[in-house]
């Protein structure tokens, strides 16, 4: 028996992509459809600030060329969702901003009330990442674990 694994004609790795990207979506339409977030959830959003669709303010996509990391929780407004994307108005250094973020610019999202997190493999070709900062919107608590594989961890623990 061979060790070599044969090339899929199937890109299931695009497949589980948008389908995990897919539940950042419905997460997120929760929170559209009711106005607020249920008990101590809140989110972590890192997203490719180049990616086609992406619609920030130039002086944020200045300061973070490559990478943005978001938080949804105590102060945003006006969340729309649909199918590829949503957008949201958050406070940077106490002025106003809207972005508009498709789903297939999404590297991350976390929700670190419960300890969740997705990673996603950008869908977007581009040279070699840059270093980001943080957005001043709000502190991020955990940093996302990069290994550089290609493998998608989904930790689903619920609280007894």
């Amino acid at each position: 028996m061979s060790d070599n694994t044969p090339d899929s004609l199937i890109p299931y790795d695009e497949i589980v992509q948008e389908a995990l990207r897919a539940v950042v979506g419905r997460v997120l339409g929760e929170v559209e459809t009711t106005g607020r977030l249920p008990g101590e959830h809140h989110f972590y959003i890192t997203f490719k600030t180049g990616a086609p669709g992406v619609d920030i303010p130039r002086h944020l996509s200045e300061r973070f060329p490559d990478e943005m990391t978001i938080v949804i929780q105590n102060r945003f407004w006006d969340l729309k969702v649909a199918e590829d994307g949503f957008e949201v108005g958050l406070s940077f250094n106490q002025a106003p901003a809207k972005l508009v973020i498709p789903f297939a610019a999404i590297t991350g999202f976390v929700d670190p009330a419960v300890n969740f997190a997705l990673q996603f493999q950008a869908q977007v070709e581009e040279a070699e990442p840059q270093g980001h900062e943080q957005a001043e919107n709000d502190p991020l608590a955990a940093e996302p674990i990069e290994d550089g594989s290609n493998v998608v961890s989904v930790d689903f623990k619920r609280k007894k």
